[in-house]
């Protein structure tokens, strides 16, 4: 993938992302790794509103901003620190959808509940609240970037992450549907969660690995 198709993906993602309802007005950024640099969306923008040109080129390395044309998001060391910890990421895409929140604002686990989540999303992390745009919260989220492709910031939003933008992508779209299903079934009675012998089976299918496999290479 070059450069400029790197920039497309982000803005078709970004706006997927708007329409889901996965974030509302200027919240939220995505970003994604070409080479050593880090196109990351410009600060002040609602996703929707980002065309290819306007992705905000970061060094990774040492953080230099490479176009100083637009501002980057307030988050970018997040982003930073994440790439450095974990290099076979791809991509990084934080929103703030809505049950994802109120699941943190009542609970500090999500259960395995149903194959889709344990194919794609697998264990969950949670991050306890820090300011966010800190460096506080940035390192906070990377020492669990290394190990969870989802993360719950409590009282603030979501983190997925992937080896191209459209599993972290969908990855936070199977986070929004498990929190809602969590949710909804602990308002009426005690959910059923699969068990780790379950969770285990579904992991190990030939189909699911082919699935998760096939989301990691389309566009």
């Amino acid at each position: 993938m070059s450069e400029q198709q790197t920039r497309e993906e982000l803005t078709k993602y970004a706006r997927k992302s708007v329409a889901k309802g996965l974030v509302v007005g200027p919240g939220g950024n995505i970003s994604a790794r070409f080479e050593d640099t880090m196109y990351l969306s410009p600060s002040g923008f609602a996703l929707e509103d980002i065309e290819p040109e306007q992705w905000v080129p970061v060094d990774i390395p040492t953080g230099n901003i490479l176009d100083s044309t637009y501002r980057p998001s307030s988050e970018v060391l997040m982003h930073l620190f994440c790439y450095r910890v974990n290099l076979i990421m791809k991509a990084i895409v934080h929103t703030h959808p809505a049950y994802c929140i109120a699941l943190t604002l009542v609970d500090n686990e999500l259960p395995m509940l149903f194959p889709d989540q344990a194919a794609l999303v697998g264990d969950v992390a949670f991050v306890p609240y820090v300011v966010p745009t800190t460096d506080k919260l940035a390192n906070l989220v990377a020492e669990k970037a290394d190990r969870y492709s989802s993360i719950l910031l409590n009282n603030h939003g979501l983190v997925t992450t992937g080896k191209n933008l459209r599993e972290a992508y969908y990855r936070t779209e199977v986070m929004e549907e498990s929190a809602k299903i969590y949710l909804i079934a602990k308002s009426v009675g005690q959910p059923r969660r699969l068990t780790e012998e379950e969770y285990k089976e579904i992991q190990g299918l030939e189909s699911e690995a082919y699935r998760v496999n096939l989301l990691q290479q389309m566009k």
